[in-house]
């Protein structure tokens, strides 16, 4: 058994219920929701006091998955993909499948495929999307360990993973690309 299951049962019962998680990464710590659940989202907007204009990240286990969740993907993303060490969100044309107050008014969503064992084995058991973003208030800096995370949020979600709360070694956010229709990128932070 892993050592983080009932972290993941816990979680799992949380999101089905269309409730809110506090959960390590493969970049910083996040608040999470199912992403098709339009309920969810509009919850972690309220808790981060953020315009929902603004865009949130989803993640998903494998690269398989994005053909889900976007309309036309430009295959060439997967090669990209593979050539990268460091975790990177993109933001894809075309959203679909997703709750509407995910995908943004352009039809753009940011999607990363996570490498942490925890947060992959989390989207792969729950089967769905979860939103990742960042565990702070708008305006204030993202929190690089668990124990930078306001009181507010965490008072403001329904389960808080136990799982790497004693990790000390500060993370960063994801790079965000912007893949383009035309198959060119845009990068919107490095």
């Amino acid at each position: 058994m892993l050592s983080f299951e009932n972290d993941i049962d816990r979680c799992i019962t949380v999101l089905q219920k269309g409730g809110l998680i506090l959960y390590p990464t493969d970049t910083i710590w996040g608040i999470g929701c199912d992403a098709t659940n339009e309920l969810a989202v509009a919850s972690i907007y309220r808790l981060k006091q953020r315009s929902d204009e603004k865009s949130m990240i989803i993640l998903l286990a494998d690269e398989a998955d994005i053909l889900q969740y976007v309309t036309q993907p430009n295959l060439k993303i997967f090669d990209y993909i593979k050539g990268i060490k460091k975790p990177t969100t993109f933001i894809y044309e075309g959203g679909v499948g997703l709750a509407p107050n995910i995908v943004q008014q352009d039809g753009t969503v940011a999607i990363r495929i996570t490498d942490d064992a925890f947060s992959k084995q989390l989207v792969k058991r729950f089967r769905k999307p979860i939103v990742s973003t960042s565990a702070n208030v708008s305006g204030y800096p993202p929190p690089v360990i668990f124990t930078d995370i306001d009181v507010a949020i965490k008072n403001g979600v329904d389960y808080i993973v136990q799982h790497r709360q004693g990790d000390t070694t500060p993370s960063l956010p994801s790079s965000i690309i912007k893949w383009n229709a035309d198959g060119s990128l845009t990068i919107i932070r490095s």
